[in-house]
């Protein structure tokens, strides 16, 4: 795998944990598709609460997935590409690794197939 900056694994592993949850999975959906909207425009378009949106946005901006704005009396919320971007990197960097490990594999097993003896 390539060399990754101090902090990077953790970061993914807060964006991976992140978007464990359903919810957290809709709510970024839903802020991508919209822009950016408040934690109270949010739990109109989701089965939960409020107050269950604004935690589930706490963890999405811990993660740095989303950031809050102040806007008067709201927040409001946008999605912020960065973190995903490191992650999508992160898992074609691992893919790679497993499809070059799989062409090896590949690659011996050909081999060992055309120097097996004739029946």
């Amino acid at each position: 795998m390539t060399e990754e900056p101090p902090g990077a694994a953790e970061a993914v592993d807060h964006v991976i944990g992140a978007l464990a949850d359903p919810t957290r999975r809709l709510l970024l959906d839903v802020l991508a598709a919209q822009g950016e909207a408040t934690a109270t425009t949010l739990a109109e378009r989701l089965p939960v609460s409020r107050q269950a949106v604004v935690k589930h946005l706490a963890v999405l901006d811990a993660a740095g997935l989303v950031s809050g704005a102040r806007v008067g009396r709201e927040v409001r919320y946008a999605v912020r590409p960065a973190a995903l971007d490191a992650t999508a990197r992160w898992m074609a960097s691992l893919a790679a690794d497993w499809d070059r490990r799989l062409a090896t594999i590949k690659r011996v097993a050909e081999a060992a197939e055309r120097d097996a003896p004739s029946p």
